[in-house]
């Protein structure tokens, strides 16, 4: 799949009109400093497109981006730890459950991002729960792999499997766009 259109629409903390759009959804999920932002901006060859910081939580609303004109990209708030209060954090959690779970919104799929050095937190297993009771279809990828050597990657990556079963894992690197293709496959 070639994009050849990316722009942001809108972002939202409630219901809102976009979620009525009959254009699929993929959502992008992970925890706070996991590089959500920087996935998305690899998938669609830009890297100002999704606004990331150097503080994790930067992201506190849901943001969706039209993609080709078909399909939306939607970025939402990490969960666990961000630099913000616990109230901001516990507004960002609540924001995330609802628009995945309560929103109406019928997902082509939900790419879970992980950090493939830290692999599967707490709270990416709770989030993968969640999805596997409400039958959404998961991709999970593990960032951040052009930071680990070759051996040290299969290692974690063997690792990472061990604790999901038979589910497959993409590594993948925002930085040299490594698995960007075999993603791009997956979502369409």
């Amino acid at each position: 799949m070639e994009i050849k259109t990316a722009e942001f629409v809108k972002g939202i903390t409630g219901t809102n009109e976009i979620l009525n759009d009959n254009r699929p959804q993929v959502a992008f999920i992970g925890r706070s400093n996991v590089g959500k932002s920087s996935v998305i901006n690899s998938l669609v060859n830009r890297k100002d497109l999704v606004k990331s910081g150097s503080k994790p939580g930067k992201t506190r609303q849901i943001n969706f981006f039209l993609i080709n004109q078909e399909i939306y990209f939607v970025d939402l708030p990490g969960y666990g730890f961000m630099k913000a209060s616990l109230k901001e954090r516990d507004k960002a959690v609540k924001m995330i459950l609802w628009y995945l779970f309560r929103s109406g919104v019928k997902f082509k799929k939900v790419i879970l991002i992980i950090d493939v050095k830290v692999g599967l937190t707490d709270f990416d297993q709770e989030m993968l729960g969640f999805l596997n009771q409400d039958q959404i279809p998961v991709i999970i990828i593990a960032n951040k792999s052009d930071k680990l050597k070759k051996n040290q990657l299969k290692d974690q990556i063997e690792k990472i499997k061990k604790s999901l079963g038979e589910r497959r894992i993409i590594p993948y690197s925002a930085k040299t766009k490594l698995g960007r293709d075999d993603l791009l496959d997956k979502i369409w």
